[in-house]
Order: structure tokens, then sequence, then C-alpha cells
């Protein structure tokens, strides 16, 4: 009885930490983390930081869908794949969104030569925004990695995806 006690309490453990770490669109992710060279977990922690997996999502600054994307985004990245028809409701879709997400964290990882901190921090606040922090002595003593980020929310934000990462990567793999 001891025994199956254990079984059930690790069994339930896992079952709860698997609630609290989701995997939902797993098809979709995998799909375009392949395409982009991109790790799917990164892609996971990044969805349930910006949505908790709600394809309805949408933020104050009108940013939509599972990976929040912006309508400037949406445009940006509409011309650069060839979308037709595109409109910003489009951005609701869980594939379209998904792979507009993932082709824009590929173009992070070029500008920001894959230094995954630099990309979590833009992803959130803007790769102009991170550009200008990095040629701020105040905020980059070597201008390639960042000593202070001034938004709190993406101190926050970067501490939050890269902690989900590390724990998606240890439940899952």
């Amino acid at each position: 009885i001891f025994i199956l006690a254990i079984f059930v309490a690790v069994q339930s453990a896992k079952w709860i930490v698997r609630t609290i770490y989701p995997i939902h669109y797993i098809e979709i992710i995998n799909k375009y983390a392949e395409e982009y060279n991109l790790d799917p977990f990164l892609v996971l922690a990044i969805i349930k930081n910006e949505s908790k997996f709600n394809p309805e999502a949408i933020s104050r600054k009108e940013a939509r869908g599972l990976m929040q994307i912006a309508p400037i985004t949406g445009e940006w990245a509409s011309e650069k794949l060839s979308i037709d028809g595109y409109s910003h409701e489009m951005l609701y879709i869980p594939e379209l969104n998904i792979r507009i997400g993932c082709w824009y964290l590929d173009v992070l990882n070029n500008q920001f030569n894959n230094n995954l901190e630099l990309v979590i921090a833009a992803y959130n606040a803007g790769n102009g925004n991170v550009s200008r922090w990095l040629n701020n002595p105040e905020y980059s003593s070597d201008g390639q990695n960042l000593d202070y980020i001034p938004f709190g929310e993406t101190r926050i934000y970067l501490q939050r995806v890269l902690i989900d990462y590390e724990r998606y990567k240890r439940i899952y793999e």
C-alpha cells in the first residue's frame, strides 16, 4: 500500500506540473520551431507568458493571439512571408500566429546573434529599444549584453520566460 501511495503521489505531482506547464498547439509549434531552428520549449514559454495559451488574447497595445503579435509586426511578416489577404483579425488564428511569432523570433535571433536574453527582451520591448540599450553604456558595458533593462515589465518578462523555458525542458525532455 505504501508503494501504491507513492506511485499515486508521483503521478498526481506530474499531472499538476503538466497542468501548470501545458503543451497546447504542440504540432504547430514543432512545425514552425523546426522551420526557424527554434527550441519548441522556448516557444511554449513565450506563449505561456504572452497569452496563457488563449488564442483570443489581446493586449492593451492591440497585440493579438497566442504569441501576442502586434499589428505592425503582423503586417511586416505578412509581406515577408507572402500571406495573401492579410488582416489583423488573422492574428487570432493559432497556426498563423505561431508561424509569425516563430518567424519574428528568427529575425531577432539573427539580429542579436542568437543571444537568448536579448531575443527575449526584444520580443517584449521591441528590437529598437534593445538596440538602443546595447548602445548606451548606462545599460550595457560591452555593447553585446545588457547589464540593466530600464523597462521593469521587460525585466520581469525576461525572468519569467527564462524560468518557464527551463521548466518546460526539465518536465518534457
